[in-house]
């Protein structure tokens, strides 16, 4: 299997001040070879260049800027060229497909926060048996970086990656070969219906309780963007206490993450330990969040009619605050690890389906939370009841499956 492993760095004041200098310098170095692509296609007769002719320069930059790019690792920055160059695949092939191009931007410092290590023990070192009881991290031009290693990495370290989140850093490093340790089978099988009132509901009938992160600290980050708000958008030099509002409202966001995937990481382990099979809905959580698109209205041209983008907007903001994908993609990761089966099953009309009669309407379906079945009489609660159709579908999908 291949895994990913996060830990928190504690570097030095030196350490985070070249930290900071490795991220601007590979920030130059991504902007300067999107310039020169830009001008490559306007003034060379439509004719690109590519990965292989930019990386073929760096020996050339590094010679001649010593101080800034000649420091630094020579494979991080041939990485730092990868990622422009997977941004121009990715803008040709939504071309080609028609969609919306995104033609790739310049990255201001502050959105640039990553530097990738292609192989370990190349610009970097894992050292995962330090003599100091201390585990650190070796990076070219920074030095030992201590890690709080707060679990064991298992398998091969393949890359290292240092990324930098408001005025955290990390380390994540990317193992492959990392055995799976199988729990001992319990025989329970469950399926769980996922929503906005509860954020989980099991077929026993448990519900999980959906804390709204982003609407509880709502309040707190609507006053830290009207602050940030009263500093004007453009100006050649930041003042302190705009940087200090933009790191408030970076700070504000940082925490919801953490406290979702806290939720993701905690519930979905439960669920691993207690069932040898989870059944869960097959969700497209980017098409259930997409906008509603305009409707004009026939009669008048260049008149809309109400399409509810207003009440849409908020049900988007419900789901994407309760964050399915990111639970259902921990889910699927620790199940593996443990040996347990996850099936996906397809999710229409789970909640106005009767168990118990099969009758599908949508009558059934009173209200959000209640659920009466018109022909049988059938009572229970709504997600209850999907949680039971998507457990009653996994024998459906294993069977498409064989």
């Amino acid at each position: 299997m291949i895994r990913a492993y996060k830990f928190v760095l504690r570097p030095t004041a030196r350490q985070e001040q070249a930290l900071r200098g490795m991220l601007a310098d590979h920030c130059s170095l991504y902007n300067g070879a999107l310039q020169e692509r830009r001008d490559a296609w306007r003034h060379s007769s439509k004719t690109g260049i590519k990965y292989g002719d930019q990386s073929a320069q760096l020996k050339e930059i590094r010679a001649f800027d010593l101080e800034r790019q000649g420091r630094w690792s020579f494979s991080s920055q041939q990485a730092t060229l990868r990622r422009l160059d997977k941004a121009f695949a990715a803008f040709f092939r939504r071309v080609k497909a028609g969609e919306k191009p995104g033609y790739p931007r310049f990255k201001g410092i502050g959105h640039f926060d990553t530097v990738v290590f292609p192989k370990d023990g190349d610009g970097c070192r894992w050292d995962s048996t330090p003599h100091d009881q201390q585990t650190r991290v070796r990076l070219q031009g920074v030095g030992h970086i201590r890690v709080h290693q707060h679990r064991p990495v298992r398998g091969r370290v393949k890359t290292v990656a240092v990324k930098r989140e408001g005025s955290r850093w990390y380390v994540v490093l990317s193992c492959d070969e990392v055995p799976a340790v199988p729990l001992s089978a319990t025989g329970a099988v469950v399926g769980i219906d996922l929503g906005v009132t509860h954020f989980l509901t099991t077929s026993t009938g448990e519900h999980i309780a959906n804390r709204r992160f982003l609407q509880e600290a709502a309040e707190e980050l609507a006053e830290a963007q009207r602050h940030l708000a009263t500093f004007p958008k453009r100006t050649k030099r930041r003042t302190k206490a705009h940087r200090a509002a933009a790191r408030k409202v970076a700070k504000i966001h940082a925490r919801i993450r953490r406290q979702r995937l806290d939720r993701a990481h905690k519930t979905a382990l439960t669920l691993v330990r207690d069932h040898d099979t989870i059944v869960h809905e097959k969700l497209n959580t980017a098409g259930m969040t997409r906008i509603p698109r305009p409707k004009p209205d026939p009669e008048q041209p260049g008149v809309f009619l109400p399409n509810q983008r207003a009440a849409k907007a908020g049900l988007n903001r419900s789901i994407l605050d309760a964050g399915w994908g990111v639970f259902l993609a921990i889910l699927a990761n620790k199940a593996e690890s443990a040996g347990r089966t996850v099936i996906p099953v397809d999710p229409r009309n789970t909640s106005r389906t009767c168990p118990s009669c099969g009758h599908v309407a949508k009558e059934n379906r009173l209200t959000q939370a209640k659920f009466q079945c018109t022909a049988c009489g059938m009572t229970a609660n709504a997600d209850h009841i999907g949680a039971l159709n998507i457990l009653n579908r996994a024998g459906l999908a294993l069977c498409d499956a064989a």
